[in-house]
């Protein structure tokens, strides 16, 4: 069955999101409820925050609340690990009752061998609580959509194609992250071939900042590498950074305007792939990457992917410590294909320019240093 499309008649009905409080989740739920869908988000309460004022929160931290009409969502208090989510069937009745759209976004993002266990946890036995609550309680015609990872592809060499590849063991991989998601796929394409779930995963590479106003909330992939050397431009400026990184690679980089805009023209098609690479066409080199940073802070990056541990200065080894997961992905040039993508989205956005990305660390960068400054006082 894999590559083939969900049949099933489209109605809009509402749509439903675990793991709603998230950045590309929150940005999800904020357009939805911008073209007046009726958006149900499933966020866990906290010791001192309940899940409504966790979600409101995220909420105005993404946009400006004011300019979106809260009565079309409802926040739940869920538990991804319990089962149908600890709360009662009148409730999962409600939240899922008629047809709906039911977005998996709850996901583990580390990747160290200390947290296996919590990776694959959350990565596998949280999809398939979800899928068995899904398919328990949801009407005819829902969908369940997984969001996935492009990394999945991990050191696999060639274009990673839309379709389902079996698993495989960690050396496969760049981290139990991407092994996870593969192994969560695969769960999930049991389901579609014997439960028959309408099932569609999105395979989501780098999401980074709104590419018009370079407003950026998230700190993961480039980010979490420019903080770094944003640490070391302010301990030692005007220096010298030598770095183990691949001036002719790429990173796979989409503004999250973009993958929301995708989002949006896959929750309106009548026939959804099962599975769907969302990825840039047009991959961003490190070189500008390292030029950008260079313009932004008082540094000298040189890339030398050779550099060896004992050639390396205090702060360069500092540097080579702190990049254990992002420097799995500065030597790689990874390829997907996008027939799927191509085919199902109506409005096709551009990649993202040097300029852009420029704002977009700028203003992340310069956002660290004012919360910073006042921290220190």
């Amino acid at each position: 069955m894999a590559g083939l499309t969900t049949n099933r008649k489209h109605v809009i009905g509402k749509v439903v999101i675990n793991g709603a409080n998230g950045y590309v989740a929150s940005n999800f739920v904020v357009e939805l409820l911008k073209r007046r869908y009726e958006v149900v988000a499933l966020v866990r309460n906290k010791e001192n925050e309940s899940a409504s004022d966790r979600m409101r929160e995220t909420l105005n931290e993404m946009s400006d609340c004011d300019s979106v009409d809260l009565k079309r969502l409802k926040v739940y208090d869920y538990s991804l690990f319990q089962a149908n989510f600890n709360l009662s069937d009148d409730v999962l009745s409600e939240i899922f009752g008629g047809t709906v759209h039911y977005y998996h976004f709850a996901a583990s993002l580390k990747f160290d061998f200390k947290s296996k266990d919590e990776i694959f946890g959350t990565n596998m036995q949280g999809v398939t609580n979800s899928v068995e609550t899904f398919l328990k309680f949801s009407g005819p015609g829902s969908r369940f959509y997984f969001i996935s990872t492009a990394y999945s592809c991990g050191r696999m060499k060639g274009i990673f194609k839309e379709r389902f590849y079996g698993n495989e063991e960690i050396d496969a991989f760049r981290n139990y992250y991407e092994q996870s998601k593969r192994f969560a796929e695969n769960r999930l394409k049991q389901y579609i071939e014997e439960d028959g779930l309408s099932c569609s995963i999105l395979r989501i590479s780098q999401i980074i900042g709104n590419r018009s106003t370079g407003v950026t909330k998230t700190d993961y992939g480039i980010f979490d590498f420019s903080k770094r050397i944003q640490r070391i431009a302010n301990m030692s400026p005007n220096t010298t950074l030598r770095l183990q990184v691949d001036e002719t690679c790429t990173q796979n980089l989409l503004a999250i305007d973009t993958v929301v805009s995708y989002f949006m023209d896959i929750i309106a098609a009548k026939e959804v792939p099962e599975i769907i690479n969302i990825v840039s066409k047009k991959p961003f080199p490190n070189q500008s990457i390292l030029d950008i940073l260079e313009d932004i802070l008082p540094i000298k990056l040189v890339p030398k992917m050779k550099l060896k541990p004992e050639e390396m200065n205090k702060i360069e080894k500092i540097m080579a410590v702190g990049m254990s997961f992002s420097g799995a992905y500065i030597n790689i040039n990874p390829d997907f294909e996008t027939k799927n993508l191509d085919a199902i989205v109506k409005h096709p956005q551009p990649d993202v320019t040097v300029d852009e990305v420029h704002k977009m660390l700028h203003y992340f960068l310069e956002h660290r240093r004012i919360v910073n400054a006042k921290i220190t006082g």
